[in-house]
């Protein structure tokens, strides 16, 4: 049951989206509690009615709780903000098969930084973190964020997985997309798939580009490999896994920073 809201200490906190990693909505919670007071309810609603949900493909609810008390029992009570947040938007109509992620993710540790200022850092950690993926704009088979129902030959060019100048070194973004992309291919554990490396801006007498962390001319090869021992760590299966480096032979005409990607190819559902 909602509570009606009788303090601001659970605050509902709206911004526009500044950049990639950042949460285009969060919501806080007080100690030990999953449940919402009617102003917060309210700014979910107004969130939802102010977003464009045409250029939507979908959104992704992250749950947390601060450092106190067991990892079962908070990873349980984070899970509960995120059914909260979910059943809200699919109330008010919000497409259920868009909601792609929702996970409850336990406790947040503190940093040794933060604690002087412990209360504070403590509410800022009791919390649900949505964010919007942008509607593919690519084309027919391809897409920009993995779907429930892909079919053999899907490929998936993911934005926020992009790499540095002549770098295969993933970036802390692109290991924050990388963590959401595990989630989804463990309850989706029977697809297959090739990762495959990328790169701009290279003549067209050089099939791929020099690697300044090998000096090898195999800096596509060396991205897909990257994302493949990422992904290896957090323990997908490497047989379900291939990774290749296709060079500098398919600019996708966006800008040179995609083309400095890695894509997934879907080899079997």
């Amino acid at each position: 049951m909602i509570k009606k809201s009788i303090k601001i200490l659970a605050l509902l906190f709206f911004s526009c989206l500044s950049a990639q990693d950042k949460p285009v909505e969060t919501v806080y919670f007080e100690f030990d509690k999953f449940n919402l007071y009617e102003d917060q309810v309210k700014g979910i609603l107004n969130f939802l009615k102010n977003t464009d949900t045409t250029k939507v493909e979908s959104i992704q609810i992250y749950g947390y709780c601060d450092d106190r008390g067991a990892n079962d029992y908070n990873y349980e009570l984070s899970r509960k903000r995120v059914n909260t947040v979910q059943n809200i938007l699919t109330e008010a109509g919000f497409n259920k098969n868009k909601i792609m992620i929702f996970e409850g993710k336990g406790r947040v540790l503190l940093k040794k930084e933060e604690e002087s200022n412990l209360s504070e850092t403590r509410s800022k950690n009791r919390r649900v973190d949505l964010f919007l993926v942008k509607k593919n704009s690519f084309g027919k088979g391809i897409y920009n964020s993995f779907q429930e129902n892909h079919k053999t030959g899907d490929r998936i060019y993911l934005e926020k997985i992009l790499f540095r100048m002549g770098s295969s070194k993933l970036t802390e973004q692109s290991k924050k997309e990388l963590d959401k992309i595990v989630t989804l291919l463990q309850q989706q554990n029977t697809m297959e798939f090739k990762i495959i490396g990328h790169v701009c801006c290279t003549p067209s007498y050089f099939n791929d580009a020099i690697d300044k962390e090998t000096l090898q001319r195999k800096l596509s090869l060396n991205r897909a490999k990257n994302v493949y021992k990422y992904l290896l760590d957090k323990g997908i299966n490497s047989l379900r896994m291939r990774y290749a480096g296709y060079g500098n032979k398919f600019p996708l005409g966006q800008g040179e920073e995609l083309d400095r990607r890695v894509e997934f190819l879907i080899l079997k559902i």
